[in-house]
């Protein structure tokens, strides 16, 4: 399928009616488009490091690094450039090709931007490709990061358009979408997803996933979170979201947008593994790798391997024509938010 003959055109009763098919006719239908557009046997791993973590303005309902929420996590300085390209010579030296930095910012200030874009710029040196997940961006700052090396950015929409006011108040949605729009205008690929099992409805799931497809250009990689319940947060005591209807989302994401890699982000931990390999099947081809997802916890290496071992699954090998967002990075700073949102306190 060409990029032209992708949909951008999707109905909220379309995305509907498919969470609605049967469960087996649902996951015939993903794995038939994931076989389509990638080796349904690889899976590209990734983790990621915070670079400035803690105190973060916004009151999103699922964020331990909220500063008026009391969950524990400690607030941090931004890294300094010799600190982060350290972390990111140690992982090249392990193989990785790419490297995410996180910053729990709302909306960093141009003074900020400048000092990320050195970073940036002394990482890319490295021969590394570069990600970054810092908040709202303008225009400029986009292309100050652009042009300083960035390759990626992650910014997430998290839930439906009308149920984006359950969960936060600080900032629109709109925002989020201005944010995108200044990120693909100056050439920059985006990793854009969501958080599932926030109280939402299926048809707001069908929203997020709709909104997203529905964007002007799929985007490269689309994290599916799963809500992990930090004490302290607004969210904790939701009631915990169906594994299979899990499921169902990845599913539905990957008809939607059967050229994206599809990631399983946040909330593995809580995933048993026949879970984990009905959401391979249905069309999930990237994880998050190591023992912390940021602040909250992640499967751990070992489990991981052995996991692709029971299923014959191997890790993505990354090449310049990978369209894939995160680097494989030795190992994971505490400090993010731990959904995976890209709500500037994670990827």
């Amino acid at each position: 399928m060409t990029a032209a003959a992708l949909r951008h055109d999707w109905t909220r009763d379309e995305v509907v009616a498919l969470f609605a098919l049967p469960f087996n006719e649902l996951l015939h239908r993903a794995h038939s488009m994931h076989r389509e557009h990638h080796d349904p046997n690889a899976v590209q791993v990734s983790t990621l490091l915070s670079i400035k973590t803690g105190g973060c303005p916004e009151d999103c309902g699922y964020c331990p690094q909220a500063a008026r929420y009391h969950t524990g996590v400690k607030t941090e300085k931004l890294m300094s450039v010799e600190s982060v390209v350290a972390r990111a010579q140690a992982a090249k030296s392990a193989g990785a090709s790419r490297f995410c930095m996180g910053a729990a910012w709302r909306s960093p200030k141009d003074r900020d931007v400048a000092q990320v874009a050195e970073i940036v710029s002394a990482v890319k040196a490295l021969g590394l490709e570069t990600c970054a997940t810092l908040g709202m961006l303008s225009g400029e700052q986009a292309q100050t990061l652009k042009q300083a090396g960035l390759d990626y950015y992650n910014h997430n929409l998290d839930t439906a358009p009308e149920f984006y006011g359950e969960v936060i108040h600080t900032r629109q949605y709109q925002d989020r979408l201005d944010t995108l729009e200044h990120v693909r205008q100056v050439g920059l690929k985006t990793c854009c997803g969501g958080i599932v099992g926030m109280g939402e409805t299926r048809g707001q799931r069908a929203g997020l996933l709709q909104t997203l497809a529905n964007l002007p250009e799929h985007p490269q990689s689309v994290p599916i979170n799963q809500l992990v319940q930090v004490p302290g947060t607004p969210l904790h005591g939701t009631e915990a979201l169906d594994p299979f209807e899990f499921v169902r989302t990845i599913a539905v994401a990957r008809i939607l947008m059967p050229a994206s890699m599809v990631r399983l982000s946040a909330g593995r931990q809580q995933m048993d593994d026949a879970v984990q390999a009905l959401c391979f099947f249905a069309g999930a081809n990237s994880i998050f790798y190591g023992e912390k997802l940021l602040t909250t916890g992640n499967p751990d290496v070992e489990h991981d391997r052995a996991l692709f071992r029971r299923l014959d699954l191997h890790a993505l090998e990354i090449t310049e024509d990978t369209d894939t967002v995160h680097a494989d990075i030795l190992e994971v700073e505490a400090g993010g938010c731990g959904q995976g949102c890209g709500c500037s306190a994670a990827a």
